[in-house]
């Protein structure tokens, strides 16, 4: 049985609005992680083709503008569909590095016009085995996203034990969480955009909530790094747009890496496998905390439903 992982957490800067650079990219940092040893790599929220922070694209409440459109449309036609071929170059480079490979891209629908955060996993073998879509867009993520279904909250299961994750904010949605932990989720993935302190204490308390390995993973992004037709809207903007803060988080809550901030950089670790079953001794939260005599608990189930 395997008893170690090692991992690494990409804080990285994408190529914004570009998909090819972006997959470039994606391909540079796991490479240099499948160099160091790592046999997962996850990829922050949104990294195909960026998380448009600070960027209203001509919307107030009651009218969208036509520049906004325009910045839409740029937008719109970097993102990935599932499948496709962003969905094939991921494959293949897991494959190459022979890693799992789990990423955040914004996904546009097969069958219209909508645009989903997503999340994707692939195997080393480059095989997509998974795909979840962000269950509430935050704010005004609402303009940009679709709502998911909440039928593709399933855990991986992995030979390093059931792998899985939510994006951002849902984070904050204790049934959500829940839904995981029911399955046995070992190691949690976090994607985000959020940099803020509070972010990092919420990993902290998953990972002691739930009793997993926690990967939190953001950007790095500068204003300077966002293309050219942008910098006026983004004049007041401070430079560092989002200032990272990547975390990997042991199941009693102890940092083993990171946090990252301000610099782009690979957040790495070795994870004990065996440190799952030992922070379950006095506190399991679908186990012998569970009290299914007091709550009950019940949620859709349709793994491989990639519409």
């Amino acid at each position: 049985m395997t008893t170690t992982l090692p991992v690494a957490v990409v804080q990285a800067t994408p190529q914004l609005f570009d998909l090819t650079g972006s997959l470039d990219r994606v391909a540079e940092w796991t490479a240099r992680a499948a160099g160091r040893g790592a046999k997962l790599v996850l990829f922050p929220e949104t990294f195909l083709p960026a998380y448009p922070r600070g960027l209203s694209f001509g919307t107030v409440v009651g009218s969208r503008s036509l520049a906004g459109r325009e910045d839409w449309l740029l937008y719109f036609n970097n993102t990935v569909t599932v499948p496709g071929l962003a969905t094939e170059r991921l494959g293949a480079i897991a494959a190459k590095y022979e890693v799992w490979l789990v990423i955040g891209v914004t996904e546009r629908s097969l069958r219209g016009g909508t645009l989903y955060c997503t999340l994707l996993y692939f195997n080393p073998q480059g095989h997509l085995v998974q795909k979840h879509r962000k269950l509430k867009p935050t704010g005004s993520e609402r303009i940009l996203w679709g709502e998911g279904r909440g039928d593709d909250l399933q855990v991986v299961n992995t030979e390093y034990g059931p792998l899985g994750g939510l994006i951002c904010w849902e984070n904050y949605m204790p049934l959500a969480r829940m839904t995981l932990y029911k399955q046995g989720v070992a190691i949690y993935l976090a994607p985000t955009a959020d940099h803020r302190d509070s972010w990092l204490a919420s990993m902290q308390h998953i990972a002691c909530e739930g009793r997993c390995f926690v990967l939190a993973c953001n950007q790095f992004v500068r204003k300077s790094d966002y293309p050219e037709r942008f910098q006026e809207e983004l004049g007041e903007q401070p430079e560092v747009m989002t200032r990272g803060g990547s975390v990997i988080v042991s199941p009693l809550g102890e940092i083993l890496a990171g946090p990252l901030y301000g610099e782009e950089g690979l957040v790495e670790s070795e994870l004990d496998l065996n440190l799952l079953a030992k922070s379950k001794m006095d506190f399991d939260v679908t186990g012998h905390y569970q009290r299914p005599d007091v709550f009950s608990m019940t949620w859709m189930a349709n793994p491989g439903n990639f519409h």
